[in-house]
């Protein structure tokens, strides 16, 4: 791909199966796709952003809908390969009583086999920032290595590293997860954390000043705090700390809303918003797309959004 792109995401891509009912009593489901640097692309993608996507994708009966569906989304897949095995999945709905029912099927995937061999130089200094998470690095070793080698290449070249730990203690634990950060801490610019996930468990601080400060100290300029317990973001750019409230109260799944308010920032940022800018726009998309059940289908376009945003 010849034309410049705004962000590479990498990570893996799932196949979701969704309701709003429980799966005990649903008689259908809903079929999209999901994953936590997907959402994020796709976020961008929906506002504008000329966005690449690295994975792999297996050749079962899902790979035709996943290609497709991206093409659609106008991501560039050129660096998406396809290779014999399955593709992930989860299921996702809602209780009568509105408690989430959540579970994936995720292990030897064919995301899982995700290497330093999915990770061109060119590729990546053809874009202005590179994305992934801790999710993408607990996938294998192999593809832990193949996040080091693309945040590497960005450090050197220029490029704006973004990244989110995204900590689930279902992937793997507090020790490994700040391991895998400790192996790309020097290449970052711009940290996603989400307070309690992140800042508690895996960096064992309680304190959200302290947080922000932690990775300022590490070079780290920008570190954006998502914060259910104080009900927004807190955005610490440019030596200040600034809060940003939740665009909305009105939930229903929170599933990937804070991908999707990745994705969003980084879309701003790229365009030329400062951070506080950037997070505000962000929170906008993250509100509209967690009034509705699913991760992806549920972000909003770019038109919804900018009326949303101009009106707050």
């Amino acid at each position: 791909m010849s034309e410049k792109l705004d962000i590479i995401s990498i990570g893996e891509s799932l196949i979701e199966l969704s309701s709003a009912k429980s799966l005990t009593y649903a008689e259908c489901l809903t079929k999209y796709y999901g994953g936590d640097t997907l959402c994020a692309a796709v976020a961008a993608s929906r506002l504008g952003s000329k966005v690449g996507y690295i994975t792999r994708v297996g050749n079962d009966h899902f790979k035709d809908f996943l290609l497709e569906s991206w093409q659609v989304e106008g991501l560039d897949i050129s660096q998406v390969k396809l290779v014999d095995g399955y593709n992930g999945l989860y299921f996702i709905a809602r209780e009568f009583d509105g408690e989430k029912e959540f579970s994936y099927y995720r292990k030897k995937t064919a995301a899982t086999k995700l290497s330093v061999d999915d990770i061109s130089e060119e590729y990546i200094k053809n874009s202005e920032s590179v994305y992934s998470s801790g999710v993408t690095q607990s996938l294998s070793l192999s593809a832990k290595e193949a996040v080091e080698k693309a945040f590497r290449i960005g450090k050197e070249n220029g490029i704006i590293n973004a990244y989110d730990p995204n900590f689930d203690s279902l992937l793997w634990s507090e020790s490994e997860a700040f391991d895998a950060f400790e192996s790309i801490q020097s290449c970052l610019d711009i940290i996603f954390l989400n307070m309690k996930q992140d800042g508690e468990k895996v960096f064992e601080i309680d304190n959200v000043d302290n947080l922000i400060k932690y990775f300022w100290d590490r070079s780290i300029g920008t570190v954006i705090v998502k914060s259910a317990a104080d009900g927004g973001y807190f955005v610490g750019a440019d030596g200040n700390i600034t809060f940003i409230d939740f665009w909305t109260k009105d939930v229903v799944d929170t599933t990937c809303s804070g991908d999707a308010f990745n994705g969003a920032f980084l879309h701003g940022y790229i365009s030329g918003l400062p951070p506080v800018k950037a997070a505000k726009l962000a929170s906008v998309v993250a509100g509209l797309q967690c009034q509705n059940i699913g991760a992806i289908k549920s972000i909003p376009d770019r038109e919804k959004v900018e009326s949303v945003y101009h009106a707050w």
